[in-house]
């Protein structure tokens, strides 16, 4: 599904990433794409908040309720998820060409809508949070691919300059 939704963003959005020559200026770019996709997880500490406040415990470092477990777990797992997504999109923006440069927005779209997607599936079930999990790791895992390909197969002198 991700591929599909991907390709049909990719296709029929009408929007283009500007011209980005340099490295740094493609840097900056993905820096500020990342940004958006920090919303998922923002939303996650507020709610995360608000139901440990709202939770009826007379201990506050007792046992948890199963309400503010699932948000602290949702923001725990989307903490690591986002650093992972953002250092394999740090790289992807250093070696795709120009006109595939569209992409860095609309991965970091999949990125947040999937995350959102895992909690309200997470929250509705453990068992279908698999969906939601698989829209997030698997376009991860073809970037990480990706950026290893690159790195040893097309550009091995520039491995390490």
């Amino acid at each position: 599904l991700c591929p599909c939704l991907i390709y049909g963003a990719y296709i029929f959005l009408p929007f283009d990433a500007p011209l980005l020559p340099t490295v740094s200026a493609r840097l900056v770019y993905t820096l500020r794409c990342a940004a958006f996709a920090t919303f998922p997880i923002v939303l996650g500490m507020i709610v995360s908040g608000i139901s440990r406040l709202c939770s009826s415990a007379l201990e506050p470092f007792g046992e948890l309720h199963r309400e503010v477990e699932i948000h602290r777990t949702y923001v725990s797992q989307s903490i690591h998820l986002f650093i992972l997504y953002f250092f394999n999109m740090s790289v992807l923006a250093t070696y795709l060409p120009q006109e595939l440069l569209k992409l860095i927005p609309l991965l970091t779209g999949l990125f947040a809508i999937s995350r959102l997607i895992f909690w309200i599936s997470y929250a509705v079930g453990r068992s279908f949070r698999a969906f939601g999990f698989s829209m997030t790791f698997l376009p991860l895992l073809a970037m990480l691919l990706w950026n290893l390909y690159g790195m040893f197969i097309l550009e091995p002198e520039n491995l390490l300059s």
